[in-house]
């Protein structure tokens, strides 16, 4: 969460973008870090780890070539305190309690209502996507083999083409079980150039809106739309 240890990384950061206000920080890293500076730079582009092809890609982007079209797949948190696993982490006598249960990544973060530094599911684009209202095929999954239909169109309003991705989450209110503030239980990406729509439909099953309960060694489904909105990432 913090290499290396001493913020060495951290203060060379901070010094350079006080002498260039105008700095893009470039992160390689295989999971989330902390990021004290990251209200003090304009730009931070997430490259993980790309390979031998790195520079090329990392070039493209950087130049406006090529569009970042990326999401996030984890929580990047403000401080290594927010974490799920830091009340856990390293346990004791080479023992660690898996005490987070349902509550890892972004289902953590919405249970304590603690603000991440950067959202599961975030990404920004050099182009605009706007989203229409989202429609659904029926409001009620009732059989085990039933399955309903999202359909919503997605607009690049912006100047350059991109692609976007579409998550949709579900909330289980009438669960007998604890269960998150939402899951991503579908996601699909659309390719769209300037000014292009495209109506994206995702289907839902029982595995996308029900849970195993292992009390009685099935799964629970009990589905019914009520309210759709969007968040924004």
């Amino acid at each position: 969460m913090d290499l290396p240890l001493d913020g060495s990384q951290d203060r060379l950061i901070e010094a350079v973008v006080k002498a260039n206000p105008r700095t893009v920080v470039v992160n390689q890293s295989g999971s989330p870090v902390t990021m004290p500076w990251a209200d003090k730079v304009p730009a931070i582009l997430q490259a993980w780890y790309q390979g031998q092809e790195a520079g090329n890609a990392l070039a493209d982007v950087l130049f406006g070539l090529k569009n970042p079209s990326g999401k996030l797949p984890c929580t990047f948190p403000r401080r290594l305190e927010d974490t799920p696993a830091y009340h856990n982490w390293p346990g004791e006598n080479l023992d660690v309690i898996y005490g987070e249960g349902l509550y890892i990544g972004y289902r953590h973060y919405d249970r304590v209502h603690t603000a991440p530094l950067f959202p599961f599911g975030h990404g920004l684009s050099y182009t605009t996507f706007e989203y229409g209202r989202p429609s659904l095929s029926s409001r009620v999954l009732s059989g085990p083999d039933d399955t309903i239909e999202l359909c919503v169109a997605v607009s690049n309003v912006g100047e350059v083409g991109g692609m976007e991705t579409v998550q949709v989450y579900v909330r289980d209110e009438k669960s007998r079980l604890p269960r998150p503030e939402k899951e991503l239980v579908a996601f699909e990406k659309v390719e769209l150039e300037r000014g292009e729509t495209k109506h994206v439909r995702i289907g839902l099953d029982k595995y996308a809106v029900g849970y195993f309960d292992t009390s009685v060694g099935r799964y629970s489904v009990a589905f019914e739309v009520k309210e759709t909105f969007s968040w924004v990432f």
